[in-house]
């Protein structure tokens, strides 16, 4: 019984609950593109989404990345909140670029040591080959096709937010902004909680991070997202500047709709 209420709970977390729910979010206006991916093996669909007057402009603009970017995933209301900030030029204008899911846990997941862990999906720990998917394939598709400046951020919630928080220790020089809401931390016994401050010393000298991220009152991530803020505390690393929202009233259901504007406020309003 034990372990069938574990497995209840971690395919819960595992999930996209945002989009399960919440209201239906109307469709924005957006492009989307269609990527054969030698990384992954696979076709993949990005839907990308540009601010009000980009066609008239010949402005570049920065990019915002996201998995769980199908237009029945949380694309569509991330967009939304983008066109409210960039109206009220409470953040600048940027680009959109959702990553449609095809098999989710496999993509967003680290390989894992813990056998537990394992028995969440048929294939996990794939996260490796999808962020050489967005790096080497996707990255050049989007700046060939739309005028970007070359500052890039990526977002998640839950096991995209572990993926967030997993390119920032093992690859930071991908992106500029990072912002994770309730990552799920607890993936491999924590190791990236445990590891972080080994890593933390190879963000690469003379860039400029930002990192944002959030816990709800999950109990098998909140102790995670608070140590991981207990060991930024500690570290005073010039190059990284972050903040943690510590999110108690929130659960893993409602923190990403909750948090998302103070988020993309915090991170990129001063830009």
């Amino acid at each position: 019984m034990n372990k069938i209420y574990f497995l209840f709970i971690i395919v819960a977390l595992f999930c996209n609950c945002s989009k399960t729910t919440q209201p239906n979010d109307p469709i924005p206006a957006h492009e989307t593109i269609e990527i054969q991916s030698k990384s992954v093996n696979e076709k993949r669909i990005i839907n990308v989404w540009t601010p009000e007057g980009y066609s008239q402009s010949k402005d570049s603009l920065p990019v915002m990345y996201m998995a769980d970017g199908g237009i029945k995933e949380d694309f569509p209301h991330i967009a939304n909140t983008f066109a409210k900030l960039i109206q009220s030029k409470k953040i600048p204008p940027m680009i959109l670029v959702g990553i449609e899911n095809t098999e989710r846990r496999r993509d967003l997941s680290g390989v894992t040591e813990v056998e537990k862990d394992k028995e969440v999906a048929p294939v996990v720990g794939g996260s490796e080959k999808f962020r050489a998917f967005i790096s080497d394939e996707l990255f050049p598709e989007i700046e060939k096709k739309y005028r970007t400046s070359g500052k890039k951020g990526i977002l998640g919630e839950s096991l995209s937010g572990l993926f967030v928080m997993e390119t920032f220790f093992l690859e930071p020089e991908l992106f500029d902004y990072y912002i994770a809401f309730d990552p799920s931390l607890w993936w491999n016994d924590h190791y990236l909680v445990k590891t972080a401050k080994e890593h933390l010393t190879k963000i690469p000298a003379g860039s400029e991070k930002k990192l944002w991220f959030a816990g709800s009152s999950a109990t098998d991530i909140s102790p995670y997202t608070n140590e991981l803020a207990e060991i930024l505390k500690t570290d005073n690393r010039t190059n990284l500047k972050w903040n943690y929202a510590d999110e108690p009233k929130e659960q893993h259901t409602t923190i990403f709709r909750a948090t998302k504007e103070k988020a993309l406020i915090w991170t990129l309003g001063n830009e």
